[in-house]
C-alpha cells in the first residue's frame, strides 16, 4: 500500500538523553585536556556525525584551529584528531549508561506506530561499542527498536551520508524510500534524511539543535518555549528538513499527513 512503513529514529537527543548532554561534555573535557577551550555551541555544532568526525569538525573551526596553531605551532594532523579520540571514546563509554532514559512521549509514540503496523528502524553517531550500551539501557527503559545500525557497518561513512538508512530499508524490507521517515535532532540527521531520498523531519524538544536539559526547558516561560521551539524548527527548515515537530507527540498526526501526500502522489524533499 501507498503508506509509511518504516519510521528510523536516530538516538541521543531524539529518543533517549534529552538534550544530547553525554558525548558534548566529553567534547569539552577533552578539548580542554588539550589546552583548548572550546564552548558548548562550538562542541554542538558537528552534532550527528561519526564521533571522530565530529572532533575533525571541531579542529577545522577557525577559532578553534586558530587557538591550535598558536598553542603547537603547527597546523592539527590525522595523529592529533586519534589522539583526541582515543581518550575521547572511554570516556563516553564509561558516562553512556547514565545517558540512555527515554524523552518524554517516545514510548507511547513508538507504541501507537507499532499498532499501525509501522517498523522501528534507528541510526546514529555512535559506534557498535557505544549503541550496545546504549540500546540495552533503553531496553530496559522500555524502548527498542526493531533494528539499529551504526557507521561501523558502513565503512565508517557516517551522517551525512545516506547509507545506514539504506541498511535499515534493506534488513526491515521496506518496499520504497519515500515510504520512509527520518527523524531526527541535528542538522546532520536531516542531510541523513535528504540524501536517502527519504522524509525527513526534524524534532525539536529535547533536541542537540535546541541545546538545553529537561531541567532548563521545563522552567522556561510558554513564551520562551514557543520562541526556542520556533527557532530550532527553523534550523532544521533551512537545511531541507521536509517537516518539523515539536514533540514526539505530533508525529503520528504528521504521518497521516505523510500518508496523504503519498496518496497524491507527492514524494520526500520535493522543494
Amino acid at each position: 500500500m501507498n503508506k509509511v512503513e518504516g519510521v528510523i529514529f536516530d538516538w541521543a537527543g531524539t529518543i533517549v538523553d534529552f538534550g544530547c548532554f553525554a558525548p558534548v561534555n566529553i567534547f569539552l573535557e577533552i578539548f580542554k585536556a588539550f589546552g583548548i577551550e572550546v564552548t558548548m555551541a562550538e562542541a554542538r555544532a558537528p552534532m550527528g556525525i561519526l564521533k571522530r568526525d565530529h572532533i575533525k569538525a571541531i579542529l577545522e573551526m577557525q577559532r578553534i584551529r586558530k587557538m591550535w596553531q598558536e598553542k603547537y605551532g603547527r597546523d592539527f594532523n590525522e595523529k592529533d584528531i586519534d589522539d583526541f579520540y582515543g581518550a575521547f571514546e572511554p570516556l563516553l563509554i564509561a558516562s553512556l549508561k547514565r545517558y540512555t532514559n527515554p524523552i518524554p512521549e517516545v514510548i507511547d509514540t513508538v507504541k501507537l506506530l507499532r499498532n499501525q503496523g509501522i517498523k522501528i528502524g534507528s541510526t546514529t553517531g555512535y559506534t557498535d561499542v557505544m549503541m550496545k550500551i546504549v540500546a540495552e539501557g533503553a531496553k530496559e527503559k522500555g524502548y527498542e527498536p526493531d533494528f539499529w545500525v551504526t557507521p561501523d557497518s558502513t565503512n565508517s561513512f557516517g551522517r551525512p551520508y545516506p547509507y545506514m538508512i539504506f541498511k535499515n530499508i534493506e534488513t526491515l524490507k521496506l518496499s520504497a524510500a519515500w515510504k520512509v521517515v527520518k527523524v531526527g535532532d541535528t542538522e546532520a540527521d536531516i542531510k541523513e534524511g535528504i540524501n536517502a531520498g527519504v522524509w525527513s523531519v526534524g524534532v525539536a524538544v529535547g533536541s542537540s539543535q535546541m541545546g538545553l536539559s529537561y531541567e532548563e526547558f521545563t522552567i522556561l516561560v510558554e513564551k520562551e518555549k514557543s520562541e526556542i521551539i520556533k527557532s530550532t524548527e527553523e534550523s532544521f527548515l533551512k537545511v531541507g528538513a521536509d517537516f518539523t515537530i515539536s514533540t514526539m507527540r505530533e508525529l503520528p498526526q504528521l504521518i497521516q499527513k505523510i500518508n496523504g501526500l503519498i496518496s497524491e502522489g507527492k514524494r520526500p524533499n520535493a522543494k
